[in-house]
């Protein structure tokens, strides 16, 4: 098993660690204490290796990606961190006539998710670009199910390969198998219990974690540009067909100025490095590929760069809370102006599928009373993003527990005004304790 780059090579050549991260040396929102144990594998048998040593320890054990889902604990981590670097893409097939146009690409999860998008675009593949510039990792995508600007990850999905810590098997997930939801899966709703605390078996590491996905893209670089904001941000009305390089270039502005991108210089810090690298690209060549239909291409995008006055908006986890989704009768309480998404809710662990609205977190935040830049107090290390209401940021020196209180108030405030409840989107550690003599343990199988 090898170590970060932060650590030192013996006279054999083998990488041994100096000293150990902390949780905020590890994630975007840079808050959290050291950790007990780390390590950073490049093999799948070390990333399954490492696991199953902390399971069969008794030990808990966090798999990270890039650490931008995630508030870390003031006290740290008393277990086993495992950081997966390994980055490579292996483009199964690509074909290119006008009949079949589908491409087979398989991802390890350690590939850092934006570099991954930005390597499909590259090769005219449709399918995530409007998913440019979120942070973290393939492994992680599956997870939360990320999504934004009208594309989902979960519709790209074919397969997701993963480690079965119940079973110390590694198994094959189907799209159905995975459950995916708006902003979950079946592999983050196995981390809680049914009232959404961390559950006591499997958190916050899920029980199946990510060893690889199978992507079903298109063969296709133009893309039919469906979502409203987009469309306006490009100057064309929805339904236009646009390049792909281009709506990845302009999703990469609009988030800029949204201050929803990644700190670049994070990838300075040495525990950080590998993640910046590129993936290591293998199977079919690219090919050639012609555009089909109509294309518009927009004018240049605006910069993606922000100024160091506003720097601190990228310390934080994106959107902190999810959007909620209510029944009809709580929509239809908001107020007039309030946003409202009629969405399907799919069913699954004994729930009926329905009907529902969703409405925007970011609209209650700023309507309960807590505009951009607020903080509890004057000059408080934790407040809401300047650009955005539904970040939460790190203005320097916070700890995780300023980030907390300010979520409590400001989750308070939206309860209290609308009678809606925010959920933390962020796997959050700060004020969770594993349960005494159960961290690791391998409980009775269950079904995916």
């Amino acid at each position: 098993m090898t170590e970060d780059s932060a650590g030192t090579e013996d006279s054999a050549g083998t990488k041994k660690i100096s000293a150990a991260p902390t949780l905020a040396d590890l994630t975007t929102l840079r808050v959290g204490g050291p950790v007990a144990s780390y390590a950073a594998v490049t093999s799948r048998d070390e990333l399954i290796g490492a696991i199953l040593d902390a399971d069969d320890a008794g030990r808990p054990v966090l798999v990270i990606g890039g650490g931008s889902n995630l508030v870390g604990a003031d006290q740290g981590f008393d277990g086993v961190v495992v950081r997966d670097l390994r980055r490579g893409v292996d483009v199964l097939t690509e074909t290119a006539d006008d009949r079949t146009r589908t491409v087979r690409v398989k991802a390890e999860a350690g590939v850092r998710w934006d570099a991954f998008v930005k390597l499909m675009v590259s090769r005219g593949y449709e399918g995530v670009e409007a998913l440019s510039g979120i942070p973290g990792t393939v492994g992680a995508s599956v997870v939360q199910n990320i999504g934004a600007y009208g594309q989902e990850v979960s519709a790209s999905v074919c397969q997701v390969e993963a480690w079965d810590r119940a079973t110390s098997t590694v198994i094959t997930l189907q799209p159905s198998q995975m459950r995916f939801g708006y902003r979950t899966s079946a592999l983050k709703q196995g981390m809680y219990d049914e009232d959404g605390k961390p559950g006591s078996k499997w958190f916050p590491t899920p029980r199946f974690v990510v060893l690889s996905v199978t992507f079903a893209l298109v063969n296709e670089p133009t893309t039919t540009v469906d979502f409203g904001q987009l469309a306006h941000a490009l100057g064309v009305t929805t339904g236009t067909r646009m390049d792909i390089a281009r709506v990845r270039s302009t999703v990469l502005s609009v988030r800029a100025a949204k201050g929803m991108l990644e700190d670049p210089k994070r990838y300075n810090n040495p525990w950080l490095a590998p993640l910046g690298q590129d993936p290591q690209v293998s199977g079919v060549p690219a090919g050639t590929r012609k555009h089909v239909g109509p294309v518009v291409r927009a004018a240049a995008s605006a910069s993606t760069e922000l100024s160091e006055e506003l720097e601190h908006d990228r310390w934080s986890c994106g959107s902190f809370f999810i959007n909620p989704i209510v029944s009809q009768q709580t929509a239809d309480r908001l107020p007039q102006d309030a946003p409202r998404f009629p969405v399907s809710v799919a069913g699954g662990q004994g729930k009926e599928q329905g009907s529902a609205v969703k409405t925007s977190a970011a609209w209650l935040i700023d309507h309960a009373g807590f505009p951009k830049g607020f903080a509890l107090a004057d000059g408080a290390p934790a407040a809401l993003s300047t650009l955005h209401t539904l970040a939460l940021t790190n203005r320097g020196g916070a700890a995780a527990k300023d980030v907390m209180a300010l979520a409590a108030v400001i989750q308070k405030g939206v309860s209290d005004k609308f009678g809606i409840d925010l959920v933390p989107e962020p796997v959050v550690l700060q004020g969770w304790k594993p349960a005494a003599g159960k961290s690791g343990q391998k409980p009775d199988g269950e079904d995916a």
